[in-house]
Formats: C-alpha cells, structure tokens, sequence
C-alpha cells in the first residue's frame, strides 16, 4: 500500500467531498480516502502496481468524470472566468425582476411579512436541486436509477425515492417546527435564526460564483460521518433502499436545505414547518427528476459555469433579502420593501 495525493478540479462544497469518498471507496485497490476542501486535495492509500501517478489519477478521474470531477498530480491555478458574468449578471437581473413582480402580485413573498411564502421556499428548492450543493443527491439519483435501468425497473425505483424524499422533508420539517415551539423563541431568538438563515445563503451564494476560495472553509455543514452513514443505506434492502435513500436526503450536507430547517426550526409550528419544508423539496423535484428519468446533466463547462455564477448571483439577493428582513424585524431598519 502506497499513499498518492492528487489535485481536484471541479469541487464546490461539502457535498462535493462526501460524494468523491463515497465513490473512490469502493474501488477495491483503495483502503483509505481523504479529500481536503479547502485545499482541493485527494489523499488515497492503496495499491496501484507499477502505475505512475499520472495513470492513477486518470484512472481515478473516470469514476467521477460525469459528476464534473478530474484529478491531476499537479496543482492548477484557480482562475475565475469573470467573462462569464456578462451573460450570468443580466440573466440573474431578469430573474430577480420576475421575482419581484410575482412579490407585487402577492404569488411570492420574501420581505413582506416575517414568513417566507411557501412560493419563495419552491423557487429556492428550484435554485439548491441546481446547485452543485446538490452533488450528494444528483449523484445518488444518477447511480440509482442507471443500476436499476440495467435490471429493467426504470419507474418504481425512482418513484420511490422522490416520494420518500418529499414526504420525510414534509413530516421532518413539521417535527423541526414543532421543536421550535418549545424554544418559545421571542423577538431576538427569531432575529438571530433568520440572520443565521441569510449569512448561511450568503456563504453559499459566494461558492456558487466560485471567486473566492476562502467561503469553502467557512461554509457550515452536518458532521461528515452522519452524512456517510446516510449513505450506506444503499446496502440495507433492495426494495426498501430508494424509499430510505429519499428520506436520508433530509440530513445530507446541503446547506440550502440546512438554512431553510433552521427557517422552519424559527416558525414554532408544526404544520408551517411542515409546508416550508415540503415546498422546499417540492422545488428540488423537477430537476431530481429529470435527472433520474433522463439522466440529463449541463456538460459544457462554459455553460456550467455561467450556469453557476447566476445562481450565485439570486442565491445572494436572497440572502441579503433575509438579512435585511431580520434587521427589520427588531426595528433596527424600518421595512423597505413592502407590496
């Protein structure tokens, strides 16, 4: 056994590093994994032969390749495509536009009131299912539903999983309100959750522009271990497995999902938390599912990274939305954007 250190390119978040261990494990020829965020390194130890490094990493590269990972033996610099904010900046206006409309026509809200509407919780369900904070799930859908397809069930897996996923995020998020009500939360424990909320999207809009790499060491998430036992629900039942792996998704390391049940954990309330929650995974739903029936994935780095910093671009007017409503909220500022 030999120890090897790689370079990865393509790595956004925590998710990114519970999916990349996942995979390399179960190559037989590897006994350890270890990926560093921060500093976008590899460490394996296994026995590769007579392999150069350069082989391994090519080798290695392949199981991953199709989620948007490589691994190199040399560092490369990080250059930030600010070309690609041309095209990103107009299409995040004309949607931060239409937002504020659909706001004015009361189908949304964000600011108005000291809730988020169940619309706003879908839109944002919509931006995390694709993000790349999605990567842990997006892989598990992919992985599903290509080794079912190869035995000839191309539905009912897939079925299974988003309807466990929807109806744990409904159920769960209902028991996180209710455990909010116990906390008989006042002025300033509501101020502090929804200011917790808002620097959580912020930290995560920051990694979606992937400039600066110093948000990736910051950025909070659930311990590592509980994500990685989620995972291993793969091997409990084949039947029971896409049902399990859909509830499972409720505690994966997706700060989108973790900044929306500190929301619903705010509201006190078993049932708006229940709703909050559910429509958050009811936004994730069409692109979970397209990726599970179609295996449908954006290839083209150019357009990924277009793709990317847009989402970053509304994540963050979100976030600064939810700041400022938090200030609102304890009279700090006076509401400044209202129907």
């Amino acid at each position: 056994m030999k120890i090897y250190t790689f370079y990865i390119q393509g790595m956004h978040c925590a998710s990114c590093v519970v999916f990349i261990e996942s995979e390399l494990k179960k190559i037989a020829d590897i006994q350890n994994v270890k990926v560093n965020l921060s500093k976008r390194i590899l460490e394996i130890e296994g026995d590769f032969g007579e392999k150069s490094e350069k082989e391994i990493a090519q080798e290695l590269s392949g199981y991953v390749k199709e989620r948007g990972y490589t691994f190199s033996t040399e560092t490369q610099e990080q250059k930030t495509a600010w070309s690609d904010f041309k095209i990103a900046i107009p299409i995040a206006l004309g949607f931060l536009l239409l937002f504020i409309i659909l706001q004015k026509l009361g189908i949304v809200n964000l600011i108005t009131t000291d809730s988020v509407g169940f619309g706003t919780a879908i839109l944002i369900g919509v931006i995390a299912s694709l993000s790349t904070c999605m990567a842990v799930v997006g892989g598990l859908v992919l992985s599903m539903s290509a080794n079912f397809a190869k035995e000839g069930e191309k539905i009912r897996p897939q079925a299974l999983f988003h309807i466990g996923r929807i109806v744990s995020f409904f159920v769960l998020g209902g028991v996180i309100g209710a455990l909010g009500s116990a906390f008989q939360l006042n002025n300033t424990g509501t101020f502090v959750l929804s200011l917790l909320v808002g620097l959580v999207m912020f930290l995560l809009g920051l990694n979606l522009l992937d400039v600066f790499s110093w948000t990736k060491r910051i950025q909070p998430t659930l311990p590592k271990h509980i994500s990685k036992r989620a995972l291993e629900i793969k091997k409990i039942n084949r039947t029971l497995t896409p049902l399990l792996l859909g509830i499972a998704t409720f505690f994966f390391p997706c700060g989108f999902t973790q900044s929306m049940q500190l929301y619903a954990l705010s509201m006190g309330n078993f049932w708006t938390g229940a709703l909050i929650m559910g429509s958050f995974a009811l936004g994730t739903l069409p692109i979970l599912a397209l990726l599970s029936f179609t295996s449908v994935r954006i290839r083209s780095k150019t357009i990924s990274g277009i793709f990317f910093k847009t989402a970053g671009l509304v994540v963050i007017f979100f976030a600064l939305f939810n700041i400022m409503n938090s200030l609102v909220l304890i009279g700090f500022i006076n509401p400044f954007f209202t129907l």
